[in-house]
């Protein structure tokens, strides 16, 4: 067995284009005693690489050792120009066998007829999983991703800054982070961290306050969109405020939900409301271990926090169904799900999971999940996100108000909607 796992260079040329328009369903040529192909499109979601390379290796290794039959083919693909490379290959019936998928991308691609439904590798297994992690990969009543991690997030606070600032007491509410901005700022520092880059997920950003302002992107009935009314004016008010009075930085208009290079991972604000365990691995390097805290979900109106599973999905233009199908199923175990969640610091979304990890906040972020969302899934969500990101930067730099920001994104959001039913 040679090693195929592989990371594919951010920029989508047009070479890396034709490679994954050429992937799916490599391994039906020949003879039918020929040995099958099954290509795996993998992101990262193992924050340190030398980890994430060794994890994938085994995975690799161990699949192929039980499957003789079986090539496993990982390549590791970028979170940059990730939707425009799938919509590539799916329009052309091509792509991976198997790749991953978070909620709020599947329905869209369930509807395009590019995924195909994986219940028979699921159901035996679904009494076992977290009770969010299999009705978040679900659609229409058929289940179209196998998780394989489940993510949380919370608050998590630089306390050198707080203690600067002469804050005791972490900001655990809107009314307490507007409280204690102007004090953050006198001593030089910004107080809340916010990604406001068009290509940043809202998940990350805006509608976890949207959510805890009681209210939502969708109306019921996925016909139309609601963040226009008050809950999103009180929420994007919110933001503005804290904009126009420097307690966001500037550089979040670039920001696309990392950590590492941006002004919190620096050391430059005071705190987070939507990071993940690895984020406080982290800053603990550039803060220091002793200066890293992590607190409950922020409340407005409610306490409410996003954490989704992640899971692997099979592409209907897949060649290999039955081979796709063992390797999800072999995903899906323990063993590779307690060794998952040991390397990435997610959690497994089995509740049979075995490992526990030894880091101090870990039990601090197991509790958050309570009040985690997986957020609103609907076949437009992504585009939809698109045009309230560009509409809320608006906002920001001070080119709209927030209601005629929130109304205009409502607009092409709801246009989009119509012309789709």
């Amino acid at each position: 067995m040679k090693s195929t796992v592989r990371r594919i260079a951010a920029p989508l040329t047009a070479l890396v284009l034709a490679a994954a328009l050429s992937s799916c369903g490599g391994g039906d040529s020949g003879s039918s005693s020929a040995k099958k192909s099954v290509t795996l499109w993998m992101y990262p979601v193992i924050a340190d690489q030398a980890t994430s390379d060794t994890y994938w290796k085994k995975v690799e290794t161990d699949f192929e050792a039980a499957n003789s039959g079986i090539d496993l083919k990982i390549e590791m693909q970028p979170w940059a120009n990730r939707e425009e490379k799938l919509a590539a290959a799916f329009s052309g019936k091509k792509g991976p066998d198997v790749l991953l998928m978070i909620p709020d991308q599947i329905p869209q691609y369930v509807k395009s007829g590019s995924l195909a439904p994986v219940d028979d590798v699921v159901d035996p297994e679904k009494d076992k999983f977290l009770p969010a992690a299999v009705p978040g990969l679900t659609v229409d009543g058929k289940i179209y991703g196998a998780p394989i991690y489940h993510t949380v997030t919370t608050t998590m606070y630089n306390k050198t800054i707080l203690t600067k600032a002469g804050i005791s007491k972490p900001p655990e509410t809107w009314d307490e982070i507007k409280a204690a901005a102007p004090k953050i700022k006198a001593a030089g520092f910004s107080t809340l961290d916010y990604a406001a880059s068009p290509e940043a997920t809202l998940n990350l950003s805006f509608y976890p306050l949207l959510w805890q302002a009681g209210g939502k992107v969708f109306a019921d009935d996925g016909k139309s969109v609601t963040f226009n009314q008050a809950p999103g004016l009180e929420a994007l008010t919110f933001l503005k405020g804290l904009w126009d009075e420097g307690a966001i930085s500037k550089t979040a208009l670039g920001s696309v939900n990392t950590v590492a290079d941006s002004a919190l991972g620096k050391g430059q604000v005071a705190m987070a409301y939507t990071s993940v365990p690895s984020d406080a691995a982290t800053v603990a390097k550039t803060w220091g271990a002793g200066n890293v805290e992590i607190g409950s979900p922020l409340t407005g109106k409610k306490q409410v926090g996003y954490g989704i599973p992640g899971g692997l999905v099979m592409n209907a233009a897949s060649g290999n169904t039955d081979a796709a199908k063992k390797f999800l199923s072999f995903m899906i175990q323990p063993a590779q799900l307690d060794a998952l969640s040991k390397a990435s610091g997610y959690y497994s979304p089995r509740k049979d999971a075995t490992y526990a990890s030894t880091d101090p906040n870990a039990a601090k972020f197991k509790d958050a999940l309570q009040y985690a969302v997986p957020g609103e899934a609907n076949p437009s969500a992504r585009q939809i996100m698109s045009f309230l990101s560009t509409e809320i930067q608006a906002v920001l730099t001070g080119k709209k108000q927030p209601q005629q920001g929130l109304d205009d994104a409502a607009k092409q959001a709801n246009d989009l909607l119509s012309r789709q039913r």
